[in-house]
Formats: structure tokens, C-alpha cells, sequence
């Protein structure tokens, strides 16, 4: 249980002690980890309803102590985030995110005190610089943080309630591919040491740093295979480097390697040894690891000689890469894991439309099993004029 007393006494004629009227009133409770705690009221009957609420809160499971919601919200945040498990790219981006976008807005808040209408002004002021989706992500991050805070007895409620979202006014599904000629295009316009990248891109379907984390002992040409299992990843003040942790298991996979892609390695090995000592395949004309911004770059004045459409960027080869495997039809399930997708969802929000005919194959099965019993032929158009008359 816990007590009440008050902060300053008068002595009655009796010589009992009673509380003045100007006193103050103090609350003194046990917290779960055995610790004192007070808190100061102005009335006595604002500290017995104070009392009777942590009782409850110990006895239910749900007490928070009111000292731990004065922590700023970026110190709590900077130690959630560094006790996540996440993929390197996750990694980056939650500590860009908040650093970015939420710190300067909230950051120094005690996050006991941060209400939703706060949270919903740190989305506003975001939707003026950021898309719509990115706007998503960004809070997606903060409510993960006050959930934690729950957890952790430092909340009793999070303000990431009724909060509003702009929406997204785009699709992540691809609307434009290249064609072959246009990839072939493109990689007679780019720099020579660059020449097999693109036909690697476009014959692996690889993620950026999939690809320019490839190193020679990951290519089988014996048994035409190549194998994912590491990225080049650029850590904050330390650079580039090759990272075995990929995006998510689905990532790491074993491709086959068609014989275009291995001739075009084959002969720039030839022509450009790999990196002496990290074995990449591909590097920059400094003979170093090759980064992605550089690489845009490079790969936005190859595209402009090649006259390739203005929306083509280097991801686009991922993109032809898919819509190849679609086009020689190639299921969902087969595009998802060359592609290393974590679900058939993603896949199919990102690709669905480029399955061609799948309105006509429907009919076509129908018509196969069903069109010879009921003495229709195949290719009815429409209501014939016997019928109708």
C-alpha cells in the first residue's frame, strides 16, 4: 500500500497534529522493482485517486512509473534503435529517418508528454518535403518507438492514435520496362568496365548492392550458378564494405546463370582482374569498389547517349530482368525467389499487370474442358442470330 501525508501541520488544542490549509500533499507508494516513490498533490483527495490508480496499475500489470516518461524521446529512441535486429539498409534508414525528420521536431520532448496532436503536426510538417509513402515509413518508425515504450512500463498509452496519413498518390507497381534492344543499347553506351555489369543486372535481377558485392568465388561457371550472399554496403564513417547480412533471408538464393551473363564475365575478368584483396568482380575506374550515387551517374549519362526514356534508372534492369521471367511465363512463386522477395505479395503488388493474358488463359481453360460437351466452338464472339431468334 502507500500513504499520504501532508507537507506542513498545525496542533489543535487537543495535541493532535492537523494539516494547515495551505499544505501540500505528498503520496509515497513501493514501485514493482521495490524503489520509493512520491508525488505531490495540492488536495488531499487528488492524491488518494493518484494512490488508488498505482495500486491498480501494480495488481493488473499495467503500472508505469511516472519518473520514466521524462526521458527525452530521442534518448529513448537512440536506445531502441540500437537494440533492433535489422538488415543493414533497415539500419541506415531508421537512424536517417529520426534523425532527419523526427529529432528536430520532437526530439527533446520528455515522450511522457508528447500528445497525438503533436504527432500529428510532425506529420504535417513532413508531407510539405517528403512523399507521401516516405511520409509512412517515417511514422511507421515513431510508432514503433512509443510502442516500445509501452512495453517497457515507460508509457501507459501512445499518442500514435487517430493520427492521419497523406495519401499516396502513386503506385509502387511498375508501369515501364525496357526492352531488350534498349538494355543491349545501354551497354554499348556505358564505359567498357562497366559493359558487363549491365548485362549482369539484366540477366541476375540483382539489388544494387547485390551486385556490386559480386565476387568471383560466388560465380560457378562449371555448374552456371551464382550465388547471393553478401552486398556492399556503405557504413556512416567508415566507408564501403562487403556485408554478409542481406535484406531478408529470402534474399540469399542461388540464381542460374544464363550463358550471356557468363561470357560477359568471363571476359571482363579477363579484361579488369577482380579487387585483390575483396575479390569483386566489378569495380570503379580507380580500381575500388563501386557505390551506388557514382554509379547513377555513369549509368544516367550512358542512358541519355543510348536514348533511353527519362524514367530509367539503374533498378530498371531488376525490373527487365522480372519482366523477362514473366514474359517466358515463368510463375509468381519462380519470379519471387530469383528475385529474392520475401513474399509472393510483393512480387505481385510490384509486377501483376505484366503477366500478359492471364484474362485469356482463364478463358482458354473453360473452353478446353467445357466448349466441345456443350457444343460451343471455340472462338464464340458472341450471341449467334439462331439464338436469338
Amino acid at each position: 500500500m502507500g500513504s499520504i501525508e501532508p507537507t506542513k501541520y498545525t496542533v489543535g488544542a487537543d495535541g493532535k497534529k492537523r494539516a494547515s490549509r495551505d499544505a501540500r500533499w505528498r503520496a509515497r507508494w513501493r514501485s514493482p522493482d521495490g524503489k520509493t516513490r512520491e508525488k505531490w498533490f495540492a488536495r488531499r483527495v487528488d492524491a488518494e485517486r493518484w494512490l488508488t490508480s498505482v495500486q491498480h496499475g501494480k495488481l493488473t500489470g499495467s503500472y508505469v512509473d511516472p519518473r520514466a516518461g521524462k526521458v527525452t524521446f530521442r534518448s529513448y529512441a537512440e536506445e531502441w534503435r540500437k537494440n533492433q535486429i535489422h538488415g543493414h539498409g533497415t539500419t541506415v534508414s531508421v537512424e536517417q529517418h529520426l534523425r532527419r525528420h523526427v529529432y528536430p521536431v520532437i526530439g527533446d520532448r520528455p515522450i511522457a508528454a508528447i500528445r497525438t496532436s503533436e504527432i500529428q503536426g510532425l506529420v504535417r510538417q513532413m508531407e510539405t518535403t517528403l512523399a507521401a509513402s516516405t511520409v509512412g515509413v517515417v511514422y511507421g518508425r515513431v510508432v514503433a518507438v512509443f510502442r516500445a515504450a509501452m512495453r517497457d512500463r515507460i508509457l501507459a498509452v501512445s499518442p500514435c492514435v487517430g493520427v492521419k496519413l497523406p495519401r499516396s498518390s502513386g503506385s509502387s507497381a511498375v508501369t515501364e520496362v525496357l526492352e531488350p534492344e534498349q538494355v543491349l543499347a545501354l551497354a554499348e553506351a556505358v564505359l567498357a568496365r562497366y559493359r558487363a555489369l549491365i548485362i549482369a543486372d539484366a540477366g541476375l535481377g540483382l539489388r544494387p548492392g547485390e551486385l556490386f558485392g559480386l565476387t568471383a568465388d560466388r560465380v560457378d561457371f562449371l555448374r552456371r550458378t551464382v550465388r547471393v550472399d553478401q552486398q556492399m554496403v556503405r557504413i556512416r564513417g567508415e566507408g564501403v564494405q562487403l556485408a554478409s547480412k542481406l535484406k531478408t533471408q529470402a534474399a540469399y538464393r542461388t540464381l542460374p546463370l544464363p550463358d550471356v551473363v557468363g561470357e560477359a564475365l568471363a571476359a571482363h575478368m579477363q579484361a579488369f582482374p577482380p579487387h585483390p584483396e575483396l575479390g569483386l568482380i566489378f569495380t570503379n575506374e580507380r580500381g575500388a569498389p563501386i557505390q551506388q550515387y557514382p554509379f547513377a551517374q555513369a549509368f544516367a549519362s550512358a542512358a541519355r547517349r543510348a536514348g533511353l526514356p527519362e524514367w530509367a534508372t539503374p533498378h530498371d534492369l531488376r525490373h527487365f530482368y522480372a519482366s523477362t521471367l514473366i514474359r517466358s511465363g515463368a510463375s509468381v512463386k519462380v519470379v519471387q525467389v530469383r528475385l529474392g522477395h520475401e513474399s509472393a505479395k510483393t512480387t505481385l503488388d510490384i509486377y501483376s499487370h505484366l503477366f500478359p493474358d492471364e484474362e485469356d488463359r482463364t478463358r482458354a481453360a473453360v473452353d478446353a474442358v467445357l466448349a466441345a460437351s456443350c457444343g460451343v466452338s471455340v472462338g464464340f464472339q458472341g450471341v449467334s442470330d439462331q439464338q436469338t431468334q
